[in-house]
């Protein structure tokens, strides 16, 4: 698969665009534009807490991440609710890979609902989406 068939298949839903490297970093670019980038940092962060194996890892690495992105006044707070905020809170007391899962999924809908469609309709992803598309047809043409 090349880049161009990647930059257009981001449109087919936010799964395609987040399993992309390219992709995430496309649209963290446009995110800092917003002034929005943290939901998008906070759900990588998740990401990589999940795969954290060591359980000392696990309780610092989590309390780091809620200290970061979730606790009030945080300095890259997330979008979340109080109640969700709390359930977050109470999980660090035992912490496993799935502590952060709620918050996780509530900033993810945000970003799906509301950041990714600014995204595709940004004038970054329409030059994307443009060169990729004629980088297509030029490819086509010279076969």
């Amino acid at each position: 698969r090349d880049s161009s068939q990647e930059v257009l298949e981001w449109r087919e839903s936010f799964d395609q665009l987040l399993k992309s490297k390219n992709g995430v970093t496309a649209f963290h670019t446009f995110l800092k534009t917003e002034f929005s980038e943290e939901n998008l940092d906070f759900w990588l962060a998740c990401e990589d807490f999940k795969k954290t194996r060591s359980k000392t890892k696990l309780a610092s690495k989590a309390n780091r991440i809620f200290e970061e992105f979730v606790q009030n006044e945080a300095p890259r707070e997330v979008n979340i609710d109080h109640e969700t905020r709390e359930i977050t809170r109470k999980n660090l007391s035992g912490a496993t890979s799935a502590c952060f899962n709620e918050a996780q999924a509530k900033t993810r809908t945000l970003m799906e609902k509301d950041s990714y469609p600014r995204f595709l309709k940004s004038a970054s992803y329409q030059d994307m989406t443009k060169q990729a598309t004629s980088r297509g047809i030029s490819k086509r043409s010279h076969t």
